[in-house]
Order: structure tokens, then sequence, then C-alpha cells
């Protein structure tokens, strides 16, 4: 069995799910304080690109293009909001934003892999990473 690849979807699921909960606090308020931002705003947008690019990537659908636009909205997130407190992430509280920013690149750049809806629209096998220690 090749557990790479479950555990890849496992971390796309988890990866989108977050990252999906972050754009519905932002424009639904849950989970949270109920609070939210007005839809036009800066992080309005930042909220719509969360939450749509967020269930696209935990559902496995259209995953490259939502995964490649999470990532660099979490590029301009850490340099507009992080990197002016200070350059390092353990100093501004950036390392989510890194995180998400470079798992979400990885993504985009593997595909959907395994319990995925784009591996479904293609009717073709899901990429799956090599097993380890093979050449």
């Amino acid at each position: 069995m090749n557990y790479s690849a479950i555990a890849f979807a496992l971390l796309r699921i988890v990866a989108g799910l977050l990252f999906a909960m972050h754009g519905s606090q932002k424009l639904l308020g849950f989970p949270g304080d109920g609070q939210t931002v007005p839809l036009g705003s800066l992080m309005g947008v930042a909220g719509i690109i969360e939450l749509v690019g967020g269930t696209l990537v935990m559902l496995g659908l259209f995953t490259r293009v939502a995964a490649f636009i999470a990532s660099g909205e979490m590029a301009v997130a850490y340099f507009m909001a992080h990197f002016p407190k200070h350059p390092l992430p353990l100093l501004n509280q950036g390392e989510p934003a890194v995180l998400f920013c470079f798992i979400f690149l990885f993504i985009a750049a593997f595909g959907a892999g395994i319990w995925s809806l784009d591996s479904l629209r293609h009717h073709r096998q899901p990429d799956v990473l090599p097993p380890t220690g093979s050449r």
C-alpha cells in the first residue's frame, strides 16, 4: 500500500479545510465571535480566496489553480502583514502564512492526488508519490 499517497491526500484535505475556515471566519463570523469584514475590503477579498480556494483544495477540484492562488495570497499576506514587523516568521507571527504558502505551492505543483474530484473529472488514476527508498 502506498501510504505517501494517503498522507498527501490527508494533508490536502486538512490544509484546505483549515484555510476555508479562515475564510468563513472573515466572511461569516464562524467559527469565532461573529464579527465579519466588509466583502469589498482587502480582508474580504482574502476571505473569499480562503473560503472558495480552501474548499476547492479540500475537495480536490480545480486543485492546481486553487492552490496556486491560495499560495500567492499567503505570500502577499506575509509580506503585507508580517514582514514589516520583522523579517523572521518566528518573530512576526507569520509561520501560518509561510506554511500555508509552501503547502499550497507544493499542492499546485503536484496536483490533487487520490480522493479528489479532479481524479474523477479526468477519469484517470491520480498522481501518486513514489514509494520511499526507491530509485
